[in-house]
């Protein structure tokens, strides 16, 4: 059976992070269930904080950066997403949005997304349904029905007890996986095949608005 990708993106800020903790974390339950299922699984994980500068530049230019075309290409190719952010005054990071802002509105087509989030206090677990998910719906992915939000306490002796994040990244990874080996895995398009980057059944004459037929 082919084997699969996975594509982490994490948004915290500080070295280390706990979202990239939690990142981490989804991501090795989300493997150890592809494995389960008898399909070879493999995954790349990217802090955003890395790739700051190259974001700011592509959206202020419309181009981007080389290390950020490869982290792109890498992510939207991907056969499943793991994406966790901190939560600020109620909602992502504006270094995850910025993320999300220079992908093109169809490059997730259908992938299936385990949304993970991280703040201070429980209060804001909400911020995954009201302000995380419609930005994958809206890039029409498939986010998984479970998403996980770590407080602070979920990674100290005063942890949830009734739903501890253990289980609330089992379930999510269990989700994601079953996503992932419902769908056909995804073949990495040929960089020279000019329908990967001018669109299917598009010439360069349509980038001409049709004149160089004339």
């Amino acid at each position: 059976m082919a084997g699969r990708r996975i594509a982490v993106i994490t948004a915290g800020l500080s070295t280390p992070s706990s979202t990239r903790m939690l990142g981490d974390r989804l991501a090795h339950a989300a493997l150890a269930e592809l494995r389960e299922r008898g399909i070879d699984a493999t995954s790349d994980v990217f802090e955003l904080r890395d790739y700051a500068h190259e974001l700011t530049d592509n959206l202020l230019t419309g181009f981007a950066p080389p290390a950020l075309e490869q982290m792109i290409n890498t992510v939207v190719s991907a056969d499943g997403i793991i994406a966790v952010t901190p939560i600020f005054s109620t909602s992502y990071s504006g270094l995850f949005k910025s993320f999300i802002d220079v992908l093109d509105p169809q490059a997730l087509n259908g992938t299936p997304v385990l949304i993970g989030a991280n703040a201070g206090t429980a209060r804001h677990s909400l911020a995954i349904d009201y302000a995380i998910r419609p930005l994958f719906t809206y890039l029409h992915a498939n986010p998984v029905p479970t998403g996980v939000f770590a407080a602070s306490s979920d990674w100290g002796s005063n942890a949830d007890e009734v739903a501890p994040l253990g289980s609330r990244v089992d379930r999510g990874a269990r989700e994601l996986a079953d996503a992932i080996a419902a769908r056909e895995p995804v073949r990495d398009a040929d960089p020279f095949d000019p329908s990967s980057y001018l669109g299917e059944g598009r010439s360069f004459g349509h980038l001409l608005g049709g004149l160089s037929g004339e």
